[in-house]
């Protein structure tokens, strides 16, 4: 099995167990919200209190679930791109430890130079999302998230120049 078969099985297998993740999560939330419609109907005064602040829970899930489903198909748009232009930042070469997590020296060396990169081209999704993967790969995944988002806006505002 080639290299780009396993990437993409493992694409796959990722996209499928968010899926499912968010699937189940939404029947939860589908049960959390009738458990709070029962509340609300009630009529007594501390069902109903109770009840809408239980109804919260579910709209919020749904919001953060949608978010998060958003950012991965972004994420992945934007790797896809990446890849077709043939700029898709490679790691293969950085040592491994044991675990398959890249070694530490390695990966704040790889950082250090995506960061330079981007401190030469702020402007530029690709090097954001180099350094997103960068901060991934370093073990900061909210400043990686951040820079993910901030390449995700920026590639949006190139579509819309052009």
């Amino acid at each position: 099995m080639s290299e780009r078969d396993r990437d993409r099985r493992r694409l796959v297998t990722a996209r499928g167990a968010a899926f499912v993740l968010a699937l189940v999560l939404l029947a939860y939330l589908v049960v959390l919200g009738g458990r709070a419609f029962t509340m609300i109907v009630s009529g007594q005064p501390v069902f109903v209190a109770l009840g809408l602040a239980i109804l919260v829970l579910p709209v919020l899930g749904a919001v953060l679930v949608v978010d998060q489903l958003r950012f991965g198909a972004s994420t992945e748009r934007l790797a896809r791109r990446l890849h077709d232009e043939g700029a898709l930042p490679d790691v293969s070469h950085l040592p491994l430890r044991p675990s398959g997590r890249v070694e530490r020296d390695a990966a704040d060396a790889w950082f250090d130079e995506k960061q330079r990169e981007l401190e030469a081209a702020p402007r530029d999704w690709r090097a954001w999302f180099a350094l997103a993967q960068a901060y991934d790969l370093a073990g900061d995944r909210n400043r990686g998230r951040k820079a993910m988002r901030r390449a995700i806006e920026l590639e949006k505002g190139e579509g819309r120049r052009t």
